[in-house]
């Protein structure tokens, strides 16, 4: 389902589900906004001008992966991040995914990252 707000609007929604999540933190290294758990990137969410609206997110589920690389503009990360299973989705495209899946998303990229502790706080066993 295509989002209805604006890029910067699903952006921020992302960053603050992300960093709603136990453990999670926001730095800015390379002049980005990334959420870490444990000192791990589990979300890249670009720079904060808006000039390339997008977030990448680590898919390990192969039907998640599959479906996130069908979205418009979508490719593997760059830098090799790809081959690891890491998707760029950009926000800008028209029928770019709504914010609840791209938190899903990064929900996933939070599991694959974070310790097991902190995914049983998650879900409150």
């Amino acid at each position: 389902m295509a989002s209805t707000a604006g890029p910067a609007a699903v952006r921020e929604r992302v960053r603050t589900f992300a960093l709603g999540l136990p453990g999670a933190v926001e730095e800015f290294p390379w002049g980005e906004s990334v959420i870490k758990v444990n000192r791990k990137v589990f979300v890249f969410l670009g720079v904060e001008d808006g000039s390339q609206p997008g977030i990448t997110v680590k898919l390990r589920d192969p039907e998640a992966h599959a479906h996130a690389l069908t979205s418009p503009g979508a490719e593997p990360a760059g830098y090799g991040l790809g081959k690891a299973g890491w998707v760029r989705i950009p926000l800008a495209e028209r029928a770019a995914p709504a914010a609840e899946l791209l938190c899903d998303w990064t929900e996933e990229s939070y599991r694959v990252i974070a310790p097991k502790k902190l995914i049983a706080e998650l879900d409150g066993v």
